[in-house]
């Protein structure tokens, strides 16, 4: 072992972070420059790991941009969404976009600020529909169930929220709306889980509690809500997938009670409540490395990109960024590295930092 591995175990043991011996450590090995308007605002991205392209929406320029996750080279965009928009003079996200996005296929569906879904076809480079989901706000967040091929959308800022299903066959046949008229504070991400072909869906506020979320389960096929796991404290926004049945938590809660939940899906018990890492968006799970990234814009003290060993469910790393709000993180299955977009507000980069495991 390394000196400069014996000194990080030794600050983060002062710290209070007990580091697993076999923990892989993560370091910033590049930043990909953004080109256009500075990236005040952004939301959610995604890395297709056949591709090996990685996209995140760029609402400061109206876009779906596009990176080579191989070369860490920015190749382009697709520059069709509403971009930034405001009410009452301040930027508002519930009517802004572009929002979340999937891969369907050779297809990106992503969410717009106008309560619509844009399909872009990447062989094309060209918007083939543009689908509406009937709401007031913006269509929000986007999954996918590939065994049935239906898209799922949050329009998470109505009043009540609501999901709808949407065929992903030729024609986009709208199967059907699910309202959620306990969710008090809106919608955030769902996941599909393709062991059970059920979609998890992140309710921050469940009956104007603002300490009681859940995690509720729906058949996508009969558009049926199951059950609602109840959470404590967490306000939980981005959602992850990773092993022993277990779901990684992004908890939105702010100032000192700051945790990250993890819980098992089948049983709806939570397994850890991991301390000292929290204010999170999206949160990824990467098999190669064996752990789960949060992008943590909110922590007391400045932004960080959580490192949380998913063996042992515990905090390994917390890397500061300079401003940005970084809120939106994936990451390579086949290299395990790590994408962090960083906007341009309070001294960001205005740019996607890349981390990759260290030697």
């Amino acid at each position: 072992m390394s000196m400069a591995r014996n000194l990080i175990i030794a600050c983060a043991a002062m710290a209070g972070l007990a580091i697993p011996v076999n923990a892989q450590e993560l370091k910033k090995i590049a930043e990909i420059s953004v080109p256009g308007e500075p990236m005040a605002w952004f939301d959610i991205s995604y890395l297709d790991q056949k591709t090996q392209r990685y996209y995140f929406s760029d609402r400061s320029n109206k876009a779906i941009d596009i990176i080579d996750a191989k070369t860490n080279q920015f190749l382009g965009r697709f520059a069709v969404f509403i971009g930034v928009r405001t009410a009452n003079g301040k930027v508002d996200n519930s009517i802004s976009g572009p929002n979340g996005l999937a891969m369907v296929g050779n297809e990106i569906w992503a969410g717009d600020g106008d309560s619509t879904v844009k399909v872009i076809d990447l062989k094309t480079m060209k918007v083939v529909d543009t689908i509406s989901t009937g709401g007031k706000k913006r269509a929000d967040n986007v999954e996918y169930d590939a065994k049935d091929k239906i898209v799922i959308i949050d329009n998470a800022d109505d009043e009540p929220p609501f999901m709808t299903m949407v065929s992903a066959k030729p024609g986009h046949k709208a199967l059907g709306k699910l309202s959620f008229p306990d969710a008090t504070d809106g919608l955030e991400h769902p996941m599909y889980n393709p062991v059970d072909g059920l979609v998890y869906q992140a309710i921050p506020e469940l009956r104007h509690d603002d300490k009681k979320g859940g995690v509720a389960v729906i058949d996508p096929r009969t558009i049926r809500l199951l059950k609602t796991f109840e959470v404590d404290n967490c306000k939980q926004a981005g959602m992850a997938q990773g092993p022993n049945n277990n779901l990684v938590l992004g908890c939105n809660t702010h100032g000192d009670n700051q945790t990250i939940v993890v819980m098992n899906w089948k049983s709806g018990k939570v397994v850890a409540n991991v301390p000292d890492i929290g204010g999170a968006d999206q949160v990824n799970y990467n098999r190669k490395n064996n752990q789960y990234y949060i992008a943590a814009r909110a922590m007391k003290g400045g932004p960080v990109l959580g490192v949380i060993d998913a063996a042992s469910n515990r905090l390994v790393q917390k890397i500061a960024t300079t401003g940005g709000t970084p809120h939106s993180v994936a990451s390579n299955e086949a290299d395990g590295h790590v994408f962090l977009p960083v906007g341009s507000s309070d001294g960001g980069c205005s740019c996607v930092q890349v981390f990759a495991p260290a030697p």
